[in-house]
C-alpha cells in the first residue's frame, strides 16, 4: 500500500517556486513529486517517511505555504514491487502511444500489448483512410460540377481499385512513421497477444503473466450493428469494409446519418453512386443544430440522393446480388432494394475479452470503461483512455487523455480533462464543425440564452466561390453575451471552427469576437458576420464594416 499525498501551497508564482517547494517537500520524505504553481498544488506519493511538521519547517521563512494536506490509499499490485513494467498499457492506438510517450518522458518503464494491427483505429481503418478517400470523391464531384460561368471542367472515370491502392500506401506509411517506427524511438517495448485480466492487479498475454505497477487500457472500439431480422444472412458492409470495396457501387442504402454515414455515403455518391440514406432519429446530422442538419438534408436531395428521416430497419435480405431492405417510415412500410448495404449505426467498446470482472473494473451498459475526468476507473490500479473509455470518440480526445491517464496514473498528479472547448468535425461537403452548447442543450442546463444564424448568402467567401449551401449558429449567454456554442456547416468549416474553439478558452463573448480582427475573403470571417447578427442586420453593412 502506497500513500498519495496532495498538499495546497500558497505562494508559488513561477517554475522556479516550483522546483523550491518540490525541493523542501522531498526533504520531507515524499517521492515522484509534481508540483503546479499555476493550480497551487503539489502531489507526491508517501512511502512512509513523510512528515508535514517538517514540510513546514522547510518552507519557513519563505513565501509559501501550506493550506492543506488530503491523502488517499493506493494498493499496490498482488506482486508488491517485483513489477514488469511501471505501466502496462493494453492497446496500440491514439491513446495508448499518447500514454506510453508521456509515460516514457515521465522515466517510467512501459509495454505496450497488441493482439492485432499496430495503430489502433484511427490510422488503420478510420480518419486517415477515410479522408483519404473523401479528398479524391470530393475533387471528382467538383470536376463535374463547376459553379463558375466561363470555366468548363469534366469527370473522367473513377478507377475505385486504384483509389484504394493510393490508400493503403499512405496508411501503411503513416503506420509505420506515427506508430511502429516510435517503439525504438522512445523505448516501449511490444508484446504481441491477447491481454486479460485475471485479478485486479494482474494480467495475462495468451496465458503469460505480465505484470505492471499501473494498467492503461485502451483497446478502442470497433462498428456495432443493431439486431435486424435477417441482417445476419445479408451482406453488408461496415464503416471498415466499405473503405476496401474495389467496385463502385451503382445503388447504395446507408443506414444511420450521423457522421460516419454522413461521410461514407457521400463519398460513395460523389463518386456516382445512388444513395439512400435511412436514420431512425428524426433528423439526419441528429447531434447537430436542427437548422444545419435541414440545409443539408436538402443538399443532398439536391444532388440527387433519398433521405429517409424517422425510418426504422425491420428486416433484410437478399435477391441474387441484390440486397434489400424493409423500413418502417411514416406509419408505412417501404422496400429498399440496391447493390450494397452500409450499416453505420456506431461503434461499442472493444471489453469483452478483457477480463474486467476479475478487475473489477465497472462498464456501462454499450461495455465502455467508467472513467472519471482524471481518467481513472473503478479500480485504483487501472486508468482507461480513447474509445473505450467513456468518452467522445474522437482522436484528438483519445490521444489527450492517454497522456493523462498515464501521468496521473504515474504521478498522481490529479489532471482532469476538459471537454468544453471539444470541437467535432464532419468531413462532408460542405463540412460540419461544431464546439461547444447547442441552443437546446444550453436551455437543459437552464441557461438563458441568445442565437444568431447566418446564411453563407451573407458570407463574401460563398459568394465568391459560388458556393453558399450552409450556415453558421452562435449560442451566447443572455445576460454576459459570452460564446456559449459555436455551430457551421461551410467548405472548410473545420478550420473555421479553431477560431471559436480559441474564443471559447478564453469565455469571449460574441461583442469581443466581432469587434476582433477577421480576414476578409475567408470563410473564418463568418464567425464575425455572425457575432455582429446578434444585434445588426448585416445584409445592410458594407464589406468588412465593424
Amino acid at each position: 500500500m502506497t500513500t498519495k499525498i496532495t498538499i495546497d501551497v500558497t505562494g508559488m508564482t513561477c517554475d522556479g517556486c516550483e522546483r523550491h517547494v518540490g525541493e523542501a517537500l522531498a526533504s520531507a520524505g515524499l517521492e515522484d513529486l509534481r508540483v503546479d504553481w499555476r493550480r497551487g498544488v503539489a502531489v507526491g506519493v508517501d512511502a512512509g517517511t513523510f512528515d508535514v511538521a517538517k514540510a513546514e519547517a522547510a518552507l519557513e521563512g519563505s513565501n509559501y505555504e501550506i493550506v492543506s494536506v488530503s491523502s488517499a490509499d493506493t494498493p499496490a499490485p498482488e506482486n508488491g514491487d517485483d513489477v514488469d513494467y511501471d505501466l502496462l498499457i493494453i492497446g496500440s492506438g491514439s491513446a495508448a502511444f499518447a500514454a506510453a510517450i508521456k509515460a516514457r518522458d515521465l522515466g517510467a518503464t512501459v509495454a505496450i500489448v497488441e493482439k492485432g494491427t499496430i495503430g489502433g483505429t484511427c490510422v488503420n481503418i478510420g480518419c486517415v483512410p477515410s479522408k483519404a478517400l473523401l479528398a479524391p470523391a470530393d475533387l471528382y464531384h467538383r470536376a463535374g460540377h463547376s459553379p463558375f460561368d466561363g470555366v468548363e471542367t469534366a469527370a473522367g472515370n473513377v478507377d475505385l481499385a486504384a483509389l484504394v491502392a493510393s490508400k493503403d500506401e499512405l496508411v501503411a506509411a503513416l503506420r509505420q512513421g506515427k506508430y511502429a517506427d516510435l517503439l525504438d524511438v522512445y523505448g516501449i517495448d511490444l508484446i504481441e497477444g491477447t491481454a486479460r485480466f485475471t485479478g485486479p492487479a494482474t494480467v495475462e498475454v495468451d496465458g503469460r503473466p505480465i505484470t505492471g505497477r499501473r494498467y492503461l487500457i485502451a483497446t478502442g472500439a470497433s462498428t456495432w450493428v443493431p439486431p435486424i431480422d435477417g441482417l445476419e444472412d445479408t451482406p453488408y458492409l461496415t464503416s471498415t469494409t466499405a473503405l476496401e470495396l474495389t467496385e463502385l457501387p451503382g445503388e447504395l442504402i446507408v443506414v444511420g446519418a450521423n457522421a460516419i454515414g454522413l461521410e461514407l455515403g457521400q463519398l460513395f455518391a460523389h463518386l456516382g453512386s445512388t444513395v439512400t440514406w435511412v436514420e431512425a432519429l428524426d433528423r439526419i446530422a441528429p447531434f447537430e443544430e436542427p437548422e444545419l442538419s435541414g440545409i443539408f438534408k436538402g443538399h443532398l436531395e439536391a444532388e440527387g440522393a433519398t433521405v429517409l428521416e424517422g425510418a426504422t430497419a425491420k428486416r433484410a435480405g437478399r435477391d441474387g446480388d441484390r440486397v434489400w431492405l424493409e423500413v418502417e417510415h411514416r406509419g408505412t412500410t417501404v422496400r429498399l432494394e440496391a447493390d450494397r448495404l452500409l450499416m453505420a449505426t456506431g461503434r461499442r467498446a472493444n471489453t469483452a475479452e478483457l477480463g474486467l470482472e476479475a478487475a473489477g473494473v465497472e462498464t456501462d451498459r454499450r461495455g465502455h470503461v467508467v472513467v472519471d475526468d482524471t481518467l481513472a476507473t473503478s479500480n485504483p490500479s487501472v486508468w482507461a483512455a480513447g474509445d473505450v473509455a467513456t468518452l467522445p470518440q474522437f482522436v484528438y480526445v483519445a490521444a489527450a487523455s492517454g497522456n493523462i491517464a498515464a501521468e496521473n496514473a504515474l504521478r498522481g498528479a490529479g489532471r482532469t480533462l476538459d471537454l468544453r472547448t471539444m470541437p467535432r468535425v464532419t468531413f462532408t461537403t460542405p463540412s460540419f464543425a461544431s464546439v461547444g452548447l447547442t441552443e437546446a442543450a444550453a436551455r437543459e442546463q437552464g441557461r438563458t440564452v441568445t442565437t444568431s444564424i447566418l446564411p453563407l448568402e451573407a458570407v463574401p467567401r460563398a459568394l465568391v466561390n459560388r458556393d453558399t449551401t450552409g450556415a453558421v449558429k452562435l449560442v451566447a449567454d443572455a445576460g454576459t453575451g459570452e460564446l456559449l456554442g459555436a455551430h457551421v456547416l461551410a467548405d472548410g468549416a473545420g478550420d473555421v471552427i479553431q477560431a471559436a474553439v480559441v474564443a471559447m478558452s478564453y469565455h469571449a463573448t460574441v461583442d469581443e469576437i466581432a469587434a476582433m480582427f477577421h480576414p476578409y475573403l475567408t470563410m473564418a470571417e463568418a464567425l464575425k458576420l455572425a457575432a455582429q447578427a446578434f444585434d445588426k442586420d448585416v445584409e445592410k453593412l458594407s464589406c468588412c464594416a465593424a
